[in-house]
Formats: C-alpha cells, structure tokens, sequence
C-alpha cells in the first residue's frame, strides 16, 4: 500500500428522521443566518422545505431559500446566489437535494469568502482557496456522494468547460440521510445515480498500484452491495433496507476510502465533464 492522507470531518447523522436534528447541527457549527439552496420543485411538493424552514424558525434561526439549481450547475447561478446571500450576511449554506445542488451550495459557500471575485477564478486556481463558509447537506438522492466529498463541479456555459475542484474546503460539516427521502425520486434518477456510484469506486479501484489489498477489498464490497441492492430499490420504491445501502454507498464511493493507497486518475470522469459541458 503507497502512502496516503485522509481527512473526512464531515459528521453523518443517518436514518429514519434524522432531518429533524437540522438546525441543532446548524447551531453547533455556529450557523445564524442560513441560505437554503435546493434544485426543483420535489422538495416543495415534498412538505420537506417547509419542514426545514419551520424548523429553523422555531429555533430562532433566520433563514433565506433559493430554489432552481439544475443538473449541471452553472457559474453564473452561482455568482448571482453569492451576491444575494453576501448582501443577506449568510454565514451558513444548507443544501437540500442531491450532488447537483450539494456542489452548488458548495460554490456558494466559497464565493462568500470572495465576493468580489468571480466563482470560476477559484475553479480554475486564479485565487487560493484558505477558508470557506461553513455547509450542511440533506440528501434527497443517492448518487454523486457529494455530501462527504472533497470535490464539487461546475460548468462555465461561457467558455463550455465543465472542472471539478478538490480540496478540503469542499467537505460539509454535516450530512444528514434520511433513506426515505430518496424514495420520491424517479426510477432514471436513481439509475444513473446507481451509475454514478459505481464509477465513483471504479475510478478508484482501477490504478496501477497492486499490492493495495485492504483497500481493494472494501471497493469490492462496495461493488458487490451496489449490484445486489440496486434492482431491488428499483422494483420497490418503499424499501427501506435497499434504500438504505444504497445511500451509505454512495457517500462511501466518493470520500476516498476506496480509493486510499492508490493513484485517482478520474479519466474517465474527464471525458465526461468535456462531453456534458457540450
């Protein structure tokens, strides 16, 4: 096994009801005043937005929404929510959704500690990322993993480049999952995030390194826990058990404990990001 450093602070608070022990966390990482960030309309119809809001609120928590991130989410949504929460003296940025609305709140959170900078300067390492604003996440669909990751995306509809950044500051305090959130989500939705999950460990396990056992292990773990439990949330949209697995797995794909002692190529997220940004 190669040497290697690993660091994910971020605390998971998983199960049934766990999205009640929002703001309690919010206050625990010294968040005020809140920018909830969601994707569409699902969280609304839901009744989880109000949920959360009501939640904030009854706990003396002041709190702005800002709705409409898309898959693929874009630099100039994210220069124009860091100008709204700058203005708003947001010290705390809580994503509800999955990883499209996850990295955006993620951007948001850096940009705050740049306001006068455009977002693409520190994707593209213009500008030295050294501190963020503190981010929270509840998870509405398994898949990209963000909620633990040091990475996040974004697409310059500008220029056509679509990069990822990885540092530290991209890991969120918090990540609360609640497998029964994820029960919603159209049956396309949780297949490509199935998808996204096992290249997120794929990547990681196909590496030049070969003496590398432990960590190969728990990828083929992952691997096989995805390909048994995946037809089974697919055909029964209520269970919990299936659900379940397949959430965990997805943070575990893509915090960096598959890929630990080995080289992280991604080329084939590359190309990806070069096709999608088309």
């Amino acid at each position: 096994m190669e040497k290697f450093k690993f660091y994910c602070p971020t605390e998971i608070i998983f199960g049934k009801d766990s999205e009640l022990s929002t703001s309690s966390l919010i206050k625990k990482y010294n968040g005020h005043n809140v920018l909830i960030v969601y994707g569409g309309g699902s969280v609304k119809r839901s009744g989880l937005l109000d949920k959360i809001c009501q939640q904030l609120s009854n706990d003396n928590l002041s709190y702005m929404t800002l709705g409409g991130v898309q898959p693929n989410p874009v630099v100039s949504f994210v220069n124009d929510a860091v100008k709204k929460a700058y203005q708003a003296n947001i010290d705390f940025v809580l994503a509800i959704g999955g990883g499209s609305v996850i990295d955006t709140a993620k951007a948001i959170a850096h940009g705050l500690k740049y306001p006068q900078h455009d977002i693409w300067d520190i994707w593209t390492k213009k500008i030295t990322l050294t501190s963020t604003t503190p981010i929270g996440s509840i998870v509405t669909l398994a898949a990209a993993g963000s909620e633990t990751s040091d990475s996040a995306v974004l697409t310059n509809e500008q220029t056509g480049q679509k990069r990822g950044l990885s540092t530290p500051f991209n890991r969120p305090c918090f990540a609360i999952m609640n497998p029964q959130l994820t029960y919603s989500a159209p049956n396309y939705q949780k297949a490509c995030g199935i998808a996204d999950i096992l290249m997120h460990t794929l990547e990681r396990y196909f590496a030049k390194e070969q003496c590398n056992y432990l960590t190969d292990y728990i990828a083929e773990g992952l691997l096989k826990d995805v390909i048994t439990q995946a037809p089974i949330m697919l055909n029964d949209s209520t269970n919990y058990t299936a659900h379940s697995e397949i959430m965990y797995a997805g943070s575990l794909s893509h915090n960096d404990i598959t890929g630990l002692g080995r080289t992280k190529d991604f080329s084939v997220h590359k190309f990806g990001h070069e096709l999608s940004a088309k």
